[in-house]
């Protein structure tokens, strides 16, 4: 029989059977809270629909009916409303297989969004399409006042809002480095001694008079190569992107959702000791995979290998590693040497990461990559074998996105809801 626990004198829990009426009361409301009401059935229908064609360059109504379940007139009153909405557009006619041909259906590419990825050196402000595809975008050096870059990206926002018109997404999407409130809004830490609780969502909206999304540039960047890079990345039960550049981060998505943590710290990998040194410290061990496996090591590593000479020590970080890599293309020994111990060292962290998830997916994200010839095999060596994980290779690879995937998860944020709901804003801010 159905039943509660409850509380006995003595403090104990015991089950009690429930009246009839109040179990189907509970029933009851439990069921109502399921059923989906048929705006929440076309809501749902239509995110589905476009969820479809935003891992696909073109479909037919026929194939989007076969895909989704859908029957061949709803998907066409679906795509008359996506249209409308400037959501969905017709381009061109599927090959005919002896009947009339179909009309090919993609994102309609004139619909755009506004996001800014917030690094400490530079900040980069971008358009981006429905695809993920940036249209356009710049840069410039982050102040050194908190209030002063926000002001920057709001200026920024405003020049594109007028520019783009209409056809824009409301709201700004905003990538910071950190431990970053996604929910609230808030830099709780960021990587810079000013960028602490810092309530940028409400800064930034009282600045711009639209939503305004906040998200870590990992967590940002995990979501636009899910969702925007190879085709054989989406659809992972447990995804993992990795980025390496300053320290080592890692983005985690599971079932398609991204997995923040109850703190939103999920992630921070690179202070999972791999290796045991002496020190008594607790965050930045000399044994943390940040310590060992970031630009910063590699720089140093390549330093002490091939000399002061010949260290390519001018230039902020990422500039060294582009010309460390560049080294080991052209046959550098002391670079090629340096890159695959950083490998090594990345891939027994991955390794970690792969067990204690099950990750079937992980894509790198970092300047090293420009060597993958060099180092995948440093990295793929220390992954569990196909016998240990019954069978199921993990799929390595780097990330598809060229350094964009931070400046595109954040221009893609105010599609979010889209994506979700199906539903579409125009500026004005009616339903569309």
């Amino acid at each position: 029989m159905a039943g509660s626990k409850v509380a006995a004198a003595g403090g104990t829990p015991e089950v009690v059977d429930l009246p009839p009426i109040v179990n189907k009361a509970m029933r009851t409301a439990s069921a109502k809270r399921r059923v989906l009401r048929p705006p929440q059935v076309r809501g749902a229908n239509r995110a589905a629909v476009l969820q479809l064609l935003r891992h696909n360059e073109h479909m037919s109504r026929a194939d989007i009916a076969r895909q989704s379940g859908l029957s061949e007139g709803t998907v066409s009153r679906i795509m008359t409303g996506l249209i409308a909405d400037v959501l969905v557009r017709e381009h061109g006619e599927e090959n005919s297989t002896g009947g009339r041909p179909g009309r090919r259906l993609q994102l309609d590419s004139r619909r755009v969004a506004f996001g800014a990825d917030i690094q400490n050196w530079e900040t980069r402000v971008a358009v981006s399409n429905m695809r993920g595809r940036i249209v356009e975008s710049r840069c410039f050096r982050t102040p050194s006042a908190v209030e002063e870059t926000l002001d920057l990206i709001a200026d920024a926002f405003f020049e594109y809002r007028k520019k783009f018109g209409s056809q824009r997404v409301p709201g700004l999407g905003v990538c910071a480095r950190g431990i970053v409130n996604s929910e609230a809004g808030i830099v709780v830490l960021g990587s810079r001694a000013d960028w602490i609780d810092v309530h940028l969502r409400e800064i930034l909206e009282a600045r711009v008079s639209e939503p305004v999304y906040v998200e870590n540039n990992v967590r940002g960047a995990a979501l636009a190569e899910y969702n925007y890079g190879s085709p054989d990345v989406y659809g992972a039960r447990c995804f993992v992107f990795v980025k390496v550049d300053e320290g080592v981060g890692m983005g985690i998505l599971i079932e398609g959702r991204l997995h923040a943590g109850p703190r939103m710290a999920a992630g921070e990998f690179g202070q999972m000791v791999i290796a045991m040194a002496p020190g008594r410290e607790r965050h930045d061990r000399p044994g943390c995979l940040e310590r060992l496996a970031s630009d910063p090591a590699l720089c140093g590593r390549y330093a002490a290998l091939a000399g002061a000479r010949r260290s390519a020590s001018s230039g902020g970080t990422s500039a060294r590693v582009r010309r460390i890599v560049q080294a080991a293309v052209d046959g550098d020994e002391a670079a090629l040497a340096s890159l695959r111990e950083t490998a090594r060292c990345l891939g027994v962290g991955i390794s970690n990461v792969v067990w204690g998830l099950d990750a079937d997916v992980v894509v790198i994200d970092g300047a090293m990559t420009g060597a993958w010839h060099a180092i995948e095999a440093a990295i793929r060596e220390q992954l569990p074998e196909e016998s240990s994980l019954a069978g199921i290779q993990v799929l390595l690879r780097p990330s598809t996105l060229g350094g964009e995937a931070a400046l595109i998860g954040a221009a893609t944020l105010p599609f979010t809801t889209v994506f979700a709901t199906g539903v579409s804003r125009r500026t004005g801010g009616a339903a569309a």
